[in-house]
């Protein structure tokens, strides 16, 4: 037995010795990279909690550099543990893109074509994978035209919002990004490059959308665009009473002709709130909104967008505002350009950098939620749990769910509408109060217990689980779908390992 378990041990020291050879003898354009600092900047992420080392870094040319890889891999059969995770930008929250002691790949250096434009009656923009939106945005805005649906963030690569859903305030409308792709190119488990769309390989084509990359890696993708607007009047108003505020915000989703955004948030116990707004925003009556305290109250903020020409009038957007039932003093509206609206996030990002405040731990939660039991969700949750929204924004806004394609592998509560709740705080390093790290993860604990001691039939987005099965109760019914998909698109599970939906098998055959 000690001479077996020793003969293991050696020819697994050797395979792993051998590894880094193997993989610097295959032919490619681009390169590994076994340096410690760029093994421990892929090793995290935008989240700051995890952290987990791979081999190496694979810093691709073409797409022929990441199926070499991977067909690599898949040949060494299971008895190797090398396993590969696509990293766009790093903003994965906890670990999804890491491939502890596997190949990490740098998406953001894959150099294939241009971002191309075609313009004519069904205008679409061929983008890669690596490809942040932010530039996809400004490579379009030169031919008038942009992408229809984005997300609050647009520092993002394609693949990786495109393997999640890719929401914002836009969703209510054009459905999630994943609703406006056409085509992909797609390298899957096994190595093979594959083109797929709706026609072409459709069962490959919505496993990967929102499949958590479990199925293949998006190294080129096909976006819809529409006529681009140059302005945006930004509009802010609040709310006291939950029912009220929900009630308009699901009939705006359903309005001809009012607004092209719909978001909300929830703003507790937060002091001068809208002082703070008017060095961004205007109030109507500065007169009433100087009076207007916020100072231990819960609120409810509904934010608006209306993307408009210099020569547009505004008649529609006052009459949609006028049958709101918002707070008359709190009407705050601006207008700005249309690159700064979508790109406002970033905006912030660069002033919370210049304080330290951006590179620091990011404990998300993100919830699809049912409209029927959206109210009793709030009751307990904002009324008890929640006690403050000062460590980030808590946002809350509707979709319809006759925006979502069914056959993808995201999955939603089983309502025509639900929520999306996304309580996104940044943490306090050495804190131990309501802004450390501990009492954050204490509260998203508490709802996530609250959801499912009610059941709510809450999902969550952006999910983690630590079991396979929290994984099924996750999918659900579309879990036998998902596992099937897989052992056809990703068989030897080379893929995101970092989701932790499942393990590679090693053997010693």
């Amino acid at each position: 037995m000690i001479l077996f378990l020793s003969c293991i041990t050696i020819r697994l020291n050797f395979c792993i010795s051998s590894i880094p050879f193997s993989l610097k003898s295959l032919p490619l354009e681009g390169h590994f990279s076994f340096d410690e600092h760029i093994l421990k900047n892929a090793a995290r992420d935008f989240g700051k909690r995890y952290q987990s080392y791979p081999m190496t870094v694979l810093n691709p040319k073409s797409v022929s550099d990441i199926a070499v890889t991977i067909k690599h891999i898949w040949n060494l059969g299971p008895s190797s543990e090398l396993t590969v995770a696509a990293r766009g930008h790093g903003h994965s929250l906890q670990g999804q893109a890491h491939a502890h002691g596997g190949v990490v790949i740098n998406m953001e250096s894959l150099n294939v074509d241009e971002i191309k434009v075609y313009g004519g009656e069904f205008p679409y923009v061929d983008v890669s994978g690596g490809e942040l939106w932010i530039n996809i945005l400004n490579e379009t805005l030169r031919y008038g035209l942009a992408p229809r649906s984005w997300t609050d963030y647009l520092h993002l690569t394609v693949g990786g919002t495109l393997s999640n859903a890719g929401v914002s305030g836009q969703a209510f409308r054009h459905g999630p990004q994943i609703s406006n792709v056409q085509k992909m190119e797609i390298v899957t488990g096994t190595g093979e490059v594959v083109n797929c769309s709706e026609d072409q390989n459709g069962e490959l084509f919505h496993s990967v959308l929102g499949g958590l990359g479990q199925f293949g890696i998006i190294t080129k993708a096909r976006i819809l665009l529409e006529p681009a607007p140059t302005m945006v009047k930004w509009i802010r108003v609040l709310y006291t009473d939950f029912t009220t505020f929900t009630r308009d915000q699901e009939k705006l989703i359903f309005a001809e002709k009012a607004f092209d955004y719909i978001e909300g948030f929830v703003i507790k116990n937060r002091t001068g709130l809208l002082n703070n707004w008017r060095l961004s925003f205007n109030p109507q009556d500065p007169v009433q909104a100087s009076k207007f305290k916020s100072d231990g109250r819960t609120l409810f903020c509904l934010e608006l967008a209306k993307y408009f020409s210099l020569e547009d009038t505004f008649e529609e957007v006052e009459k949609h505002l006028s049958h709101l039932n918002y707070i008359s003093s709190t009407l705050f509206q601006t207008e700005v350009t249309y690159v700064d609206f979508l790109d406002r996030v970033h905006i912030s990002e660069v002033k919370l950098r210049s304080k330290g405040l951006w590179d620091v731990p990011h404990p998300w939660l993100n919830l699809f939620i049912p409209k029927s039991k959206i109210h009793n969700f709030a009751e307990v949750v904002f009324g008890n749990i929640v006690k403050g929204t000062s460590n980030g924004p808590v946002l809350i806004y509707p979709v319809n769910k006759s925006k979502w394609d069914k056959r993808t592998s995201v999955v939603t509560p089983d309502e025509d509408i639900f929520y999306l709740v996304a309580f996104l705080a940044s943490s306090v390093p050495s804190s131990n109060g309501p802004d450390g790290l501990e009492y954050i993860l204490n509260q998203n604990k508490r709802i996530l217990e609250y959801c499912e001691r009610a059941h709510l039939g809450v999902k969550q987005y952006l999910p983690h689980y630590t079991t396979q099965e929290e994984w099924q109760t996750h999918y659900g019914p579309k879990w036998e779908i998902f596992k099937q998909r897989k052992s056809i698109y990703d068989p030897l599970a080379i893929l995101a390992p970092g989701q932790g939906i499942f393990s590679k098998s090693i053997t010693f055959s």
